[in-house]
């Protein structure tokens, strides 16, 4: 059976940060459409981890559990219909930079599903063990993190509950630290490090990855990495028009279906916060408002996530 737990793990799984409920602007009228419209959304008090879930958490996890993730298993022949039964090899996307400019209305450029990549070996060669213990863990799925966050007692957030702590308290801002990407000129989280994405020449450091947790300032409550290093999952369907069907999130899983491809009904979730691959020239989401689709059974290179917890009392 998929993501077979074999045995109980701690509830304690880090540092936490109670979020006093309130109401605030949700979405963005400014930058895509699926962010729109703003509204205003009341969300109830709630704890939340104070960065995302680490490559050492995991392994704690994995180690106690058994658990194995959705990039370790082959893939369903049943969810990729005319697929060749010998391409469905368990991996997940990894990240490929362009040596040079290219258009970047064509994804397929620069991700490439590889067999072997998981969260041990995300580029399905060096492991994390080797210095990456404190990154966030990436390639996992939804239904790995949600294994994970109900066995220390948690949950994953609720799109709303994740944009209020992502502002730290900067309602209608466009950044988690005000209305400048740079201030000062100075990053304030993982992004793209150079101009011309995905384009390795033009970029200021190398590798194309993770950074350790609390590289960055923490935002106004004290959050490491809620923009950028990696996405992070939400509960939420996806859906392009999030005010649809209630002034905060939106629908059901059929509406998160791809419209292009409607032989593959897998269905998204919301991920939010953007990565270390977010840049001015392409992927402008590395703010709390912005939002995007991630299929359920996918992992990538990088997206991650963090919990929640009920607040205390």
């Amino acid at each position: 059976m998929r993501g077979m737990i074999s045995r109980d793990i701690s509830a304690d799984m880090g540092e936490m940060v109670l979020i006093e409920g309130g109401r605030f602007h949700m979405g963005s009228d400014r930058y895509y459409p699926e962010e729109a419209p703003v509204r205003a959304v009341e969300v109830g008090s709630f704890l939340i981890d104070v960065h995302p879930v680490t490559n050492r958490q995991f392994a704690e996890f994995v180690h106690a559990t058994k658990y194995v993730t959705v990039a370790e298993q082959a893939p369903d022949p049943a969810d990729f219909p005319g697929a060749l039964k010998h391409k469905l090899n368990p991996g997940a996307l990894v990240f490929k930079p362009s040596p040079r400019p290219i258009p970047t209305d064509d994804w397929h450029q620069w991700w490439t599903y590889k067999a072997g990549a998981q969260w041990r070996r995300p580029e399905a060669k060096t492991s994390v063990i080797a210095g990456r213990l404190d990154h966030p863990v990436t390639c996992i799925a939804f239904e790995d993190a949600a294994a994970l966050a109900a066995r220390a007692g948690k949950a994953l957030p609720s799109e709303a509950q994740w944009e209020y702590a992502a502002r730290g308290g900067l309602d209608s801002k466009d950044f988690a630290w005000g209305d400048s990407f740079m201030p000062e000129g100075k990053p304030i989280a993982n992004t793209w490090p150079g101009a011309d994405f995905p384009c390795e020449r033009n970029s200021a450091r190398r590798p194309f990855r993770t950074s350790r947790i609390g590289s960055f300032p923490a935002n106004g409550y004290g959050l490491f990495d809620m923009i950028g290093n990696v996405w992070e999952g939400r509960t939420d369907w996806y859906t392009p028009t999030p005010g649809a069907h209630s002034p905060c999130c939106g629908g059901v899983p059929a509406d998160s279906y791809v419209p292009c491809q409607p032989e593959i009904r897998i269905p998204r979730r919301v991920v939010k916060g953007g990565s270390f691959l977010c840049a001015p020239n392409y992927c402008v989401r590395y703010r709390p408002a912005a939002r995007h689709p991630q299929m359920v059974d996918t992992g990538t290179v990088h997206i991650g996530f963090r919990c929640v917890a009920a607040a205390p009392g």
